[in-house]
């Protein structure tokens, strides 16, 4: 899926998601720093660094970086965060749920997503003016060409549609057949079983997912 991130040297700033303040002030963003969201869960289970880091299956001194916003995380290192915290990849790029809002709305104009590209995809989330989401859209040009390219399958917490804009994508899951997909076409599956997407038209294909974060 998503959130592929590149290997980052130490010196580089963190990966910032805008959103919406929570005063609901219009036309105002701030950012979400990775950093502080990964803090702010860690001390809702009450755990030390260490304790944190041994459940992650990551140096105390990696995560410690993590937090302090002096590294970005590999995408194995995402992965390692969201299962010793015990939740999917995306909810680490979202705020907690305090309460039901209603009568939201946010528009994304092409290009201004935030970008997160990676050597499989290179994904531009959308709506992150928004907080409190159900469900985490975006496009992605999906620059893989072949299975073998993924470090084995991706899976996640939730439910996942994917719908083909531009190109032709092979669907890979774990349970079914390859099925190849044009433009137009769209697939509903169980995120927590394994997927990946490859491109196998001449230029990368483009894709529009939506990842439910429950």
């Amino acid at each position: 899926m998503w959130l592929n991130a590149q290997v980052m040297s130490d010196q580089e700033q963190p990966s910032l998601i805008r959103l919406a303040r929570a005063s609901g002030e219009r036309g105002r963003v701030e950012p979400l720093n990775l950093g502080e969201r990964v803090r702010e869960l860690r001390n809702a289970k009450g755990w030390t660094l260490e304790q944190a880091a041994n459940h992650a299956g990551l140096a105390r001194s990696t995560l410690s970086k993590i937090e302090n916003g002096q590294m970005s995380p590999t995408y194995e290192a995402l992965k390692k965060l969201a299962e010793g915290l015990t939740i999917s990849v995306p909810q680490l790029f979202t705020p907690p749920k305090k309460g039901q809002v209603n009568g939201r709305m946010t528009v994304t104009k092409s290009g201004e997503g935030a970008a997160h590209a990676t050597t499989t995809y290179e994904h531009e989330l959308l709506a992150g003016a928004l907080t409190k989401k159900q469900m985490l859209p975006y496009r992605a040009q999906v620059r893989a060409r072949s299975f073998d390219e993924f470090d084995g399958w991706v899976r996640h917490d939730g439910e996942e549609f994917l719908y083909v804009l531009t190109g032709v994508i092979t669907l890979f899951t774990e349970f079914y057949e390859p099925v190849e997909m044009r433009r137009g076409d769209s697939a509903y599956y169980d995120a927590a079983m394994g997927h990946n997407v490859v491109s196998v038209s001449q230029e990368d294909a483009t894709i529009l997912w939506v990842t439910s974060l429950s």
